[in-house]
């Protein structure tokens, strides 16, 4: 069967690509030898075809309704084409292939619209696309950091990038063609039939060794999952991980390329950051970079600077709902990566399809559901400012520190950023609820929130309590803005000790990760740390710095305090219970933390509906005395 030709539209000269083009380049290498146009789509399993038909179509003899099509990997937006009067072509370069809707979800670009009277090509409204995929997202929000990479390869240097597993197949074709080079990409290869069948390991490490000697000048090894073939516990090296080394340090006889100051390789690998992977192989790259969360501003469809929430939400969306402002949203998606964020808001999109009229708090509440979908350890608080009785100077403490993170007053964003506080330790005694603070902030703040138990994160193995850490502050960083709260935090911030036991060890490891994380925060995303304990004599004393945790302490309640707490949960139980009796509460349960005033009117609930005796003063007297009988024993027995 004969293939239908590709209908190429040269956007320079014609001629001089037709006559570089031979049947011996494949489609990907002719497309990304100038800047071109298609009349149709093509796919990306069709880049590496040799023989391909190629029609190629003058500009001037296709309509002017006809849409044309971006070449997968290149080039995304509106392109700008101009005829001058000598009737030559001339063309402004491309856009970056950054900006790209590569990949297999490629765009259809139109001609742009008429020039304004002053020559600047009109903007669409609020600046918003009409579609936007998550490929062009991925390539829009990380448009730097692929030209950094792009100009680290353009320089014959290997690169390996930690970030998100979801967006390296929507970034590692634009890297590469920004970089003029051919990438070489290291798949999976089939089920070979041999008599012992060998692991997917196995067949990849194979199919490396197989690529690195067919590796040619100008080509780029492609690793997108470095971690999976060399990743495990960072106390030792698989056998796997050794061949991997051993390859890719290795100067193969066979390899047509010139061995030049060990650069005889250029790899382009990616690894997720809750992998770890041996030091060794991370230091035969040249470079290593970072890619975590979205940037605030990036490069639009139109080339210029734009905020994210302008460039990454779709018209439609952006009118869906009402008050839809940019830098709002960003607050609550800063942390995930662009593909995570279209998913949420196709997720709000659809969900919010029936309601009459969706605000931006229906959009921030859809947002913050998806996230605490996506991630079991998160969860949306439901406690609010209300269901805390008393403490009111503790309230207006974090009510001020909760305005500075909100953005509330008239003080400058520069100056902003470095009065938000990067964390709290509330302190005091059991049962008084610093826990329930700690929701409640979250609540206010529009943010997920995580309990840790502290003795959770330690972990018997060397560095594994670490690891852990580095796993929690790391997802707290994608389900931005939230809250981590550390509950029992004295497990596992005790003051270093210079002892040399594997114990004390241990303990000051886990101690100086938490320093790390605390000092390597950004702005954004937000991450607020809580950590709540009973001892915070014994709390290191770098952690207590005021940069870091601030103090709060939160003691038992006083009278004032008692009476709101004891009304809040006689409504909250849906006990009728008069003043008289919630005085009675109040004078007896002095000296009693909040968790135990709440246990009397448990307990009168559960007699009403359970063994119907009516929630009286005499009843819940009763219960009153059972508390201080409790207590006493307690005491009896050295509790």
């Amino acid at each position: 069967m004969k293939r239908r030709p590709v209908r190429v539209v040269p956007l320079a000269d014609a001629g001089a690509l037709a006559r570089t083009y031979t049947k011996s380049m494949s489609l990907g290498e002719l497309l990304a030898s100038g800047p071109v146009m298609l009349l149709d789509p093509v796919t990306e399993s069709m880049l590496e075809l040799k023989n391909v038909p190629v029609d190629f179509v003058a500009l001037d003899d296709v309509a002017a309704d006809k849409p044309l099509y971006r070449p997968p990997g290149v080039g995304w937006g509106p392109l700008t084409v101009e005829r001058p009067s000598n009737g030559d072509m001339a063309t402004q370069p491309l856009p970056s292939a950054a900006d790209s809707g590569g990949g297999d979800d490629y765009g259809v670009a139109r001609r742009p619209a008429a020039s304004t009277s002053d020559g600047r090509q009109p903007r669409a409204a609020a600046g918003r696309p009409e579609d936007m995929l998550v490929g062009d997202a991925t390539r829009v929000a990380y448009h730097r950091e692929i030209d950094d990479v792009a100009s680290l390869l353009r320089a014959g240097l290997s690169v390996l990038v930690e970030c998100e597993k979801l967006v390296v197949d929507h970034m590692w074709r634009a890297m590469v063609t920004m970089a003029d080079r051919r990438g070489v990409l290291v798949d999976v290869p089939p089920e070979d039939g041999g008599m012992v069948p060998r692991s997917l390991r196995q067949r990849q490490l194979a199919r490396l060794r197989e690529l690195c000697r067919a590796l040619k000048e100008r080509e780029v090894l492609v690793i997108p999952h470095l971690d999976l073939l060399a990743g495990g516990p960072e106390s030792g090296i698989s056998s796997e991980a050794r061949e991997l080394i051993e390859l890719l340090y290795s100067a193969d006889a066979g390899s047509e390329i010139r061995v030049d100051r060990r650069r005889d390789r250029q790899i382009l690998a990616f690894v997720d950051p809750s992998l770890a992977v041996p030091e060794v192989l991370g230091a035969r790259f040249s470079v290593r970079l970072q890619i975590t969360g979205c940037p605030m501003t990036v490069v639009g469809c139109d080339g210029t600077p734009q905020l994210l929430g302008d460039a990454l939400v779709t018209r439609a969306e952006a009118e869906r709902f009402s008050g839809f402002d940019a830098q709002e949203f960003y607050k609550h998606v800063a942390g995930m990566n662009p593909v995570r964020l279209r998913e949420a808001l196709e997720y709000a999109y659809a969900d919010c399809a029936g309601l009459p009229e969706a605000t931006m708090d229906d959009l921030r509440d859809r947002v913050r559901a998806f996230k605490a979908k996506t991630s079991a350890a998160f969860e949306v608080p439901a406690v609010k400012w209300d269901d805390i009785g008393g403490y009111a100077g503790v309230k207006a403490s974090l009510d001020e520190a909760i305005g500075l993170i909100a953005g509330a007053g008239s003080v400058p964003e520069q100056l902003r950023r470095e009065l938000i506080p990067r964390g709290f330790i509330f302190y005091g005694p059991p049962g008084t609820g610093k826990t329930l603070f700690a929701k409640a902030i979250a609540n206010r703040l529009g943010a997920n929130v995580q309990v840790v138990s502290g003795p959770e994160v330690t972990d018997m193995y060397v560095g594994e309590s670490e690891r852990k850490v580095r796993e929690l502050f790391a997802e707290a960083r994608r389900n931005a803005p939230a809250v981590l709260v550390f509950d029992e935090f004295d497990a596992i911030a005790q003051k270093r000790s210079g002892r040399e036991d594997g114990g004390s060890r241990a303990g000051n490891a886990i101690v100086a990760q938490i320093l790390t994380e605390m000092d390597g925060f950004r702005p954004d995303p937000l991450v607020l740390v809580i950590g709540t304990t009973n001892r915070i004599d014994i709390i290191d004393p770098a952690l207590l710095r005021p940069s870091r945790f601030a103090s709060i302490n939160i003691g038992l309640p006083d009278h004032a305090a008692r009476k709101e707490i004891a009304a809040v949960h006689a409504d909250s139980f849906a006990l009728d219970v008069d003043q008289d009796v919630i005085e009675l509460v109040v004078g007896a349960t002095d000296g009693r933390n909040g968790d135990e005033i709440r246990s009397i009117f448990r307990d009168a609930c559960i007699g009403q509906h359970c063994r119907c005796e009516p929630a009286d003063a005499f009843h819940i007297g009763r219960l009153v005395g059972k508390l201080q009988r409790a207590s006493r024993e307690r005491r009896a027995e050295g509790g």
